[in-house]
């Protein structure tokens, strides 16, 4: 599990490009000439830099010929957000809320399911998150769920509201946090499909507790933790797990749902020639990939064939071989301002990031 830790590193401001496992040909990110630009987290395209156990992209060049003339890699959605906006990549991993954007935008264009080489063996649930207007717009390939943990040493188990109702607590930085302040509001069924007087209660939830901190890097957590400066944190199974083998008595608190995200390739735009882009999307499709993939970064894989050898371990956290305790998980989108709810029409994002602006500036 030391293996994220030293992959993590310190947040990073912009996108820092990777050493190619190739020599860089000049290459421009349109050209067909069986190169690829990659823009994706780090972790989720390892070229042996970190590791030398660790280089699916090697093995992908090695297979089928195609070079990586660009691969750049990002912490958070905020830095792949600005990434993507000053250049064109071939293909991204992205999360549902840039996901919606590039889609909007048009900096992706569909996918052809036939052309990507085990498609069908990827959850159903998440080849459905992935389309829109019947068309397909990612490869799922990792994803998570949030809890939150507690040290059983000082709190007790009090469900959710006794979490937003603590100062000695850490929230991840993002409006998509939103969501889980409104799992303790019983007239709320789906988190990400909030009226106007659903968001008002829980930024009122939010914002009754200024001491609170919002982390961007997960192991700003871990220390508070290990310090005794946190009581509770919101974070990914993963966490726990390392917590607990550090011998920390953390636990998660009980929940009836949680929040969700699922990471997915996506094709860029306006590329003349996809095939080794399809390769791409067919290599990390495989339960070898995403083998690796999951047991390096602490998620789960969306291809269940993968659920063996050393992403077991990440498999039976996130339960990725239950589908009933998947019902628990509302995965994220991004918010809409077109859903009716019972109270009236639904926010959008916009007003999401707005209000979360307020909150934490």
């Amino acid at each position: 599990m030391t293996a994220l830790i030293a992959s993590m590193g310190a947040a990073v401001p912009s996108p820092k490009k990777t050493p190619s496992p190739t020599p860089t040909p000049s290459a421009s990110p349109t050209q067909g000439d069986g190169t690829l630009q990659i823009l994706t987290y780090r972790g989720y395209a390892e070229y042996g830099g970190t590791s030398p156990r660790v280089n699916w992209v090697g093995d992908f060049e090695k297979t089928t010929g195609c070079r990586i003339a660009r691969l750049d890699t990002v912490q958070t959605a905020d830095d792949m957000k600005r990434a993507v906006d000053q250049r064109s990549y071939d293909v991204i991993s992205a999360g549902p809320v840039l996901a919606a954007s590039m889609i909007e935008a048009k900096q992706v264009q569909p996918i052809e399911p036939a052309k990507v080489t085990g498609y069908d063996d990827l959850t159903k649930r998440f080849r459905d998150m992935t389309k829109v207007s019947g068309k397909v717009y990612g490869v799922p390939y990792l994803w998570g769920f949030h809890e939150f943990l507690y040290d059983s040493t000082r709190v007790k188990d009090g469900g959710l509201k006794q979490v937003f109702q603590s100062d000695r607590v850490s929230l991840k930085e993002g409006p998509l946090t939103i969501a889980d302040a409104a799992l303790t509001d019983g007239s709320v069924d789906d988190p990400f499909e909030l009226t106007k007087s659903q968001l008002d209660r829980a930024m009122s939830l939010l914002g009754e507790h200024k001491g609170r901190t919002y982390w961007k890097n997960p192991l700003d957590l871990v220390k508070g933790f290990a310090t005794g400066s946190l009581d509770y944190a919101q974070a990914t199974p993963y966490y726990r797990l390392l917590l607990q083998k550090a011998g920390k008595p953390i636990k998660a608190v009980s929940a009836r749902k949680t929040t969700g995200w699922l990471d997915s390739w996506m094709l860029g735009a306006n590329i003349p020639n996809t095939d080794c882009a399809y390769r791409w999307l067919s290599w990390m499709a495989a339960a070898s990939a995403q083998r690796d993939a999951a047991a390096w970064v602490g998620l789960a894989p969306a291809n269940p064939k993968a659920c063996k050898g050393r992403a077991k371990q990440m498999c039976d956290a996130y339960g990725a071989d239950k589908p009933k305790w998947l019902d628990r998980v509302a995965f994220a989108a991004r918010p809409p301002g077109g859903c009716r709810g019972s109270e009236g029409e639904c926010t959008d994002y916009d007003t999401w990031t707005e209000q979360w602006g307020t909150l934490v500036n």
